[in-house]
């Protein structure tokens, strides 16, 4: 009997070995970081607490001396008094309407990290209000002209100018049309043609964003490829569908995805042994910084955030990832909402030689108009089986294909395909590098602790010193007349009608912000301070204030009269002035 339950025991550990080592394989194919770790990132963020540094260690969190804190102090006043005076009506308004917008609370509260948020939003308010583009240039409520470098989040690639007269003549010519739904007009033929010649793919399908085109090759890939899972590559941004996104700021647990190393052999043979896996998500974007989170300055809490662009390398990374992909049956996905069209003419499928079965696109593609873009294979596109009439894909929406939208997007594709947007192409990396270059050189010869990254003219600002006070630069940037996006030095993205008089602008600009700085006592360090000894600092607190006594915090649901009230208390408590 003895020797029957042996045997028996030892058969079904044998018969999960298999299941064991595939299990091994996935954790090694995990990164060691949390965004490698969806579940323990969004089990974590629910207990970190919040605190705040008051009026004192505002200025001393990182161990100053009280000479360098002076100086902090003195310049941060400076700069709150430069914003109050320079920009009241726009400051006005943006407060007028932050009050009834969910979307500009967001982001006004995670500008900065959030030990330094409040403190900086009562004094130092930033308004996303502007008023007029032109050009490289936009103009706030009060006149105040800056360069812009958010390139309205990836939208605005061949200048402001240019997609206004998308709008304008695209809506003229379908003005008779006007905004009927659920028909077509006659103008997709040719977005259809153009789309198809650009993505080397059969078909299209138009969405109302990028996310939703994400949705839709999700869908697409489960449905044709009978399998449950896909694979995103640790800290990669595929839009905000809960499906994409199963880390921290999603309140649904998602288990059908798996978050996996990208750059990586462990991965490759995740790919190659399991067989529940539909589709990769690749965002080119993340080449810049492979398997880190969208660089924020709301989480700079040290010195340590890196970007370098290897191109060969990722070039070799891609092919190796499209092999494994065909021969699995494994839908390959680019995510281009963000890079398409930016760094090259066909995108990153031109840019580094590798061909996908799906390509999303958006941003800029809409010619200024919101838009969502699905291209693929004939065969993973269609959304039903012959042989089986009730086996869909179901995929639709009001204002897919909306006249207007359609129409721009039309006036975009035509001229893209003009010999002038061509030739822009011809020597655009090499322009692109050269700049960066140039900045860094004139950063590395005056001993500023700042250089940038870039993935064409997508950029990313990176220190070179430890600091806990790195994310005070956006400030320094914005009073030197430089537009930045609400996530700050994470990305600036230019527009590619940036004359290189224009350029140089931008830099004598982020050279006297950055002097300013750096003159102002920001980038104070002792022998000792390293990104990990302030890491574990911030560790230590982040344990003390969970251990002490819960903090009363004003209820993001309060009314806005209720808001305001305490706001008006808060700063009469901190004396402020601002």
């Amino acid at each position: 009997m003895n020797v029957v339950l042996l045997v028996a025991a030892a058969a079904v550990a044998l018969a999960g070995l298999p299941r064991l080592r595939r299990r091994l394989q996935l954790s090694r194919a995990k990164h060691r970081s949390l965004q490698g770790h969806p579940r323990i990132s969004r089990f974590l963020a629910k207990l970190v607490p919040f605190y705040e540094y008051d009026d004192e260690s505002f200025f001393r969190s990182d161990g100053a001396p009280a000479d360098i804190a002076g100086l902090r102090r003195a310049g941060f006043d400076r700069l709150a008094g430069l914003f109050r005076d320079r920009s009241p009506n726009t400051r006005d308004a943006g407060e007028a309407i932050e009050i009834g917008l969910s979307d500009l609370q967001f982001t006004c509260a995670y500008r900065v990290p959030f030990q330094y948020s409040r403190y900086v939003k009562r004094r130092l308010p930033i308004s996303s209000l502007l008023g007029e583009s032109c050009g490289v240039l936009v103009k706030d409520l009060d006149g105040n002209v800056a360069y812009d470098l958010t390139g309205s989040y990836g939208v605005n690639l061949f200048g402001y100018d240019f997609y206004k007269e998308c709008i304008d003549d695209g809506i003229e010519r379908v003005r008779p049309l006007g905004p009927l739904l659920g028909s077509y007009h006659p103008i997709v033929e040719d977005n259809i043609r153009r789309l198809t010649s650009i993505s080397g793919l059969d078909e299209i399908s138009f969405h109302m964003s990028g996310t939703e085109a994400v949705m839709q090759a999700v869908r697409l890939a489960r449905y044709h490829t009978g399998r449950s899972h896909l694979v995103v590559f640790s800290g990669a941004y595929h839009g905000w569908w809960d499906g994409v996104q199963p880390g921290a700021g999603n309140p649904r647990p998602v288990g059908d995805v798996y978050t996996l190393k990208e750059v990586d052999d462990d991965t490759l043979r995740v790919l190659e042994s399991r067989r529940d896996i539909a589709c990769v998500l690749v965002n080119p974007l993340q080449s810049l910084h492979p398997n880190a989170g969208a660089p924020s300055d709301a989480t700079l809490v040290a010195g340590d955030r890196g970007a370098h662009f290897d191109h060969a390398a990722y070039t070799r990374w891609l092919q190796r990832l499209r092999d494994v992909c065909t021969r699995r049956n494994i839908v390959l996905i680019f995510d281009e909402v963000f890079v398409g069209f930016r760094i090259a003419r066909r995108g990153a499928q031109e840019y580094f030689g590798v061909d996908a079965d799906m390509v999303t696109y958006g941003k800029t593609i809409g010619g200024g108009l919101p838009v969502g873009v699905l291209c693929g294979r004939r065969g993973l596109m269609k959304r039903y089986r012959d042989d089986r009439p009730s086996d869909i894909c179901f995929a639709r929406g009001t204002f897919n294909s909306h006249p207007y939208v359609m129409a721009a997007m039309n006036e975009f594709l035509r001229r893209f395909d003009e010999p002038e947007c061509r030739q822009s192409y011809v020597g655009l990396t090499a322009q692109w590098n050269a700049r960066a270059g140039c900045l860094n050189d004139r950063l590395a010869r005056e001993g500023l602790p700042v250089s940038v990254a870039n993935l064409v003219s997508i950029w990313t600002i990176c220190y070179g010193t430890p600091s806990r006070y790195h994310w005070m630069f956006q400030y320094y940037l914005r009073a030197e007349g430089l537009a930045l996006s609400w996530i700050g030095t994470g990305r600036l993205v230019f527009s590619h009608n940036y004359t290189d008089a224009d350029f140089q602008a931008v830099v004598e600009r982020f050279l006297a912000a950055a002097r300013r700085m750096q003159a102002d006592g920001w980038w104070w360090r002792t022998p000792e301070m390293t990104s990990r000894s302030l890491k574990r600092q911030v560790l230590r607190e982040l344990v003390a204030a969970r251990l002490r006594p819960a903090r009363s915090i004003t209820s993001s649901a309060a009314r806005p009269s209720d808001r305001r009230a305490r706001l008006g208390a808060a700063e009469r408590e901190t004396g402020s002035t601002a």
